[in-house]
């Protein structure tokens, strides 16, 4: 589909859409939701990068930021190695057509907003041999991959999670490289590939993978079809590769972690587009066996999403809502439990990477927050953590995905605008 649209047309298709949005969005366990907006067009908002220069992301007093890697090829997601050695999952995945105008006209305004290098294909080791926080080692680990994106480490296996495929390699303590290729775990869902990130964790006792799918469309515009084993997450035994759906109903899980102590699996997940710009919640959530969380007939529980053809009454009966709004196309990309070693006010909770938003005029995300923790579960209000990789003079610098944190006391965030890997430490 060839479609060519004049600066004007577009913005007078854009005009066409919602309402700008609450500067201030409804977050925490039970959001306000405001009615469905519906328009020939979602907003949009072009995120215009522009380089940091000798500017850096705004981290809390007593802490400090600094870039220990740049010059990658879109950097997405990161692992800690035992030895503390760094992996960064880089590359760019998807195929799926353009269905609608509407379609192509979106993808041509975040295309500005992302950054124009050539996805990896491979993994990046860093390392800091002798502690000082300069990451003096940056090389190859693995390369030849299809868009490699989630990671997980257990007793000497490393796990990659390409758009296709979940594989596997050997890894002996120390190692630079990549002994030889992969074995396939097992082959993931892969046609199409609208939403092509496959998130991952790992079982505390390494028995279990979880792998985050994404839909093929915002709410089954391509039919059910093109649905299967999409929108959930699997769990995977290890050794055999078998799998089955552990949750469903789940548009897009983009990153999974599982709580320290209680072994349970959490998720962030990017929900549906077009109703509006305070509509509908990403989220932080618990994930729970067996369960359906709405995706595509209804949204935060059992709220009817009306487009959707046919309607499923009885399978909206069965869903549950997610445990926490992180606010509306935010795009959480990122999510990892924090530990002491980030100093008290950041100890118990996750932190989340926000991509941030492209279809909403008054733009939100593009920062790393903070959601603490009390007894288990989300409890309060959300805290900044890295801000200003969107500056007041509405121009990007950064876009963060994936946050790892580092069992030393440390937060590393992947930007993939920049294509830098940032670091960040309580001053001591």
């Amino acid at each position: 589909m060839k479609i060519a649209l004049s600066a004007l047309s577009m913005a007078l298709l854009l005009s066409a859409c919602g309402g700008d949005g609450e500067p201030t969005q409804s977050r925490g366990p039970e959001p306000k939701l405001p009615a469905p907006e519906r328009g020939l067009l979602p907003s949009m908002k072009i995120a215009e990068p522009a380089a940091w220069g000798d500017a850096t992301p705004k981290v809390p007093e007593g802490y400090r930021i600094r870039a220990i890697a740049k010059d990658l090829k879109i950097p997405r997601q990161t692992l800690v190695l035992p030895n503390g050695d760094i992996l960064v999952a880089e590359g760019r995945g998807g195929n799926a057509a353009k269905l609608k105008p509407k379609d192509v006209i979106a993808s041509q305004i975040k295309a500005k907003g992302n950054t124009q290098v050539k996805g990896g294909n491979r993994l990046t080791l860093l390392r800091d041999a002798d502690g000082d926080g300069t990451y003096e080692l940056q090389t190859v680990f693995a390369d030849n991959l299809n868009a490699p994106y989630g990671l997980a480490f257990y007793a000497g296996k490393l796990y990659v999670a390409n758009q296709d495929a979940l594989v596997r390699f050997d890894y002996q303590d120390g190692q630079t490289q990549a002994g030889g290729p992969p074995t396939k775990v097992t082959d993931l869902p892969a046609q199409i590939n609208h939403h092509w990130t496959k998130s991952l964790a790992i079982s505390p006792d390494g028995r279990y993978l979880y792998v985050g799918i994404g839909s093929n469309s915002n709410i089954t515009e391509r039919g059910m079809e093109a649905e299967v084993d999409r929108a959930m997450v699997w769990e995977v035994d290890a050794a055999t590769g078998a799998h089955r759906p552990y949750a469903t109903g789940i548009r897009n899980p983009t990153a999974l972690a599982i709580q320290p102590g209680s072994g349970q699996l959490w998720a962030v997940a990017n929900e549906r587009d077009e109703l509006g710009p305070d509509l509908v919640p990403d989220y932080l959530t618990s994930v729970q066996d067996g369960a359906f969380y709405g995706w595509p007939y209804s949204y935060w529980g059992q709220h009817v999403d009306d487009r959707v053809r046919p309607q499923n009454p009885d399978k909206v009966k069965t869903a549950i809502a997610p445990d926490y709004s992180l606010g509306s196309h935010v795009a959480a990309l990122g999510v990892d439990f924090s530990n002491a070693a980030m100093g008290s006010a950041f100890a118990d909770g996750v932190f989340v990477g926000e991509h941030g938003s492209w279809n909403r005029p008054n733009p939100v995300g593009y920062k790393v927050i903070f959601v603490p923790f009390k007894a288990g579960k989300p409890a309060g209000d959300p805290v900044d953590f890295a801000t200003g990789f969107r500056g007041e003079d509405g121009k990007t610098r950064g876009r963060p995905v994936g946050v790892t944190v580092d069992p030393k006391g440390a937060l590393i965030i992947a930007d993939d605008l920049a294509n830098t890997v940032w670091r960040v430490t309580p001053a001591r």
